[in-house]
């Protein structure tokens, strides 16, 4: 442990971010290898591709879901764990870890018996057509029973980069993602299961991961062990934990009811292909979002541990060149995907008819990426620090604030074409809501540093 946490307080910051954020981010785009690899088979099954990645692609708001609870406490309790150990509390940090390994349990029984309940139900009200609710129901009834294994896997390999493991956290994912690529043409197109195939093969690669990661936290290697004695709840334990990972449950479960009511309203205006369209759409964001979250773990516990320790400079040091990379990388994807935007839309379909909408789609929704990095480099920050306030407001800012009702409002402005208004809403949101965080953080995180520089030297 002493090794670990020596070198988050003395390695060099952009030495020790590399070290970090190439395992993370590489994790990540596997991860985004795993989500998408689905969508790419399904969409190029003969004769039924597009009807059936509609269906999936209705699927995603639940899948969010389940990902955000993951989220809630690994996101939550992760950086609660690093902070403790700048402090050098073991105890305290391994007590997080077992208590969020507990609240991991208790939700992924909770959320199974929902969605094996009401999927059907859910599936029609977000979006799903008579063409397409059949292939929607075979995903989600087979993709339910592996809800603990998406819980344990994404939540717990939070605490694993969180102590410096960043190339075990990585390897969690990639045997998952190399796994479902395997599996997904084998089930899909050899043993011609279709739909139901693509939702076996994801279930099965889940499970192989999740299996890695409880391995390795409750085995010799980790720093912070899961131990049955600390796995008894404690509210002053889990809640705290709960608040901090709030934000990054906003964010992700926002986008489900944002996939809702995108759908419901292209649904109304453009039909399956407008849908269509829009699972295509998220999974090309996801080309950005997930890329820049890894740079974000990659960081978090180099600002953690700092921030915990009381080491202002490391913090800042570490939260500039975090978003010098998130920036960079925005604006690179960004010109990629507005020169060559059928680049993107024939990875997941080969209709002429959707291929060509997609193209047009695609330019309005992702038009203001190149200042995504800005948000997230500082959303993940907030969170590093143990700001809950903060991340919660930005992410609600952004999703409930401006984006959702901008869905419904510029179809009532631009209604010559109500389709494309819709996809506008994402761009006009993100602009707004990136100047307003940038602002908040500007203050906020001069107030945090000035706190922990105070406490130095009172000390």
């Amino acid at each position: 442990m002493n090794e670990k946490n020596n070198a988050l307080a003395t390695e060099p910051v952009g030495k020790l971010l590399v070290k970090l954020a190439i395992p993370t981010v590489t994790a990540q785009i596997i991860n985004m290898l795993y989500n998408i690899v689905d969508r790419i088979y399904i969409g190029h099954i003969p004769g039924i591709g597009a009807d059936s990645l509609t269906g999936v692609g209705v699927c995603m708001p639940l899948i969010m879901i389940v990902s955000a609870f993951a989220a809630l406490v690994g996101f939550g309790g992760a950086p609660r764990a690093s902070i403790f150990m700048g402090k050098k509390d073991k105890v305290s940090a391994e007590r997080t870890l077992g208590n969020c390994f507990t609240m991991q349990i208790i939700i992924s029984v909770i959320l199974t018996t929902l969605l094996l309940i009401f999927n059907r139900r859910l599936l029609l009200s977000f979006g799903a057509s008579e063409n397409t609710i059949g292939y929607a129901v075979e995903y989600m009834n087979i993709y339910a029973a592996g809800t603990i294994f998406v819980q344990m896997t994404l939540g717990m390999n939070m605490f694993i980069t969180a102590q410096g493991f960043a190339k075990t956290g990585m390897l969690s994912v990639v045997i998952g993602a190399v796994a479902n690529i395997i599996l997904d043409p084998i089930f899909i197109f050899a043993l011609d299961m279709g739909v139901n195939g693509a939702a076996i093969a994801t279930v099965i690669s889940q499970a192989l991961s999740c299996l890695w990661v409880l391995v390795f936290l409750f085995g010799k290697k980790t720093n912070l062990k899961i131990r049955f004695s600390y796995m008894k709840l404690k509210p002053g334990i889990i809640f705290p934990s709960l608040a901090l990972g709030l934000s990054s449950f906003i964010m992700q479960s926002s986008e489900s009811v944002i996939s809702i009511c995108f759908n419901s309203s292209l649904l109304k205006y453009g039909g399956d292909i407008a849908v269509g369209a829009m699972t295509i759409l998220t999974s090309v964001m996801q080309f950005a979002m997930l890329p820049l979250q890894g740079l974000g773990q990659g960081a978090q516990p180099i600002i953690s541990y700092n921030y915990g320790a009381g080491n202002p400079k490391r913090v800042k040091a570490a939260f500039k060149l975090l978003l010098k990379l998130s920036v960079c990388y925005s604006v690179a994807l960004w010109l990629f995907v507005m020169i060559f935007p059928g680049v993107f839309a024939s990875m997941f379909t080969s209709e002429p008819q959707l291929l060509e909408f997609t193209k047009t789609a695609l330019r309005i929704y992702v038009a203001c990426l190149f200042l995504f990095g800005i948000q997230i480099a500082c959303q993940s920050t907030f969170t590093a620090i143990g700001n809950a306030k903060a991340s919660i407001v930005v992410a609600v800012v952004r999703k409930f604030v401006l984006l959702l009702p901008l869905i419904y409002i510029l179809p009532l402005i631009f209604t010559q074409d109500k389709t494309s208004a819709v996809y506008l809403a994402e761009p006009v949101a993100d602009f707004i809501a990136v100047t307003f965080t940038s602002i908040l953080f500007t203050f906020q995180f001069k107030k945090m540093l000035r706190s922990i520089s105070d406490k130095d030297k009172t000390e």
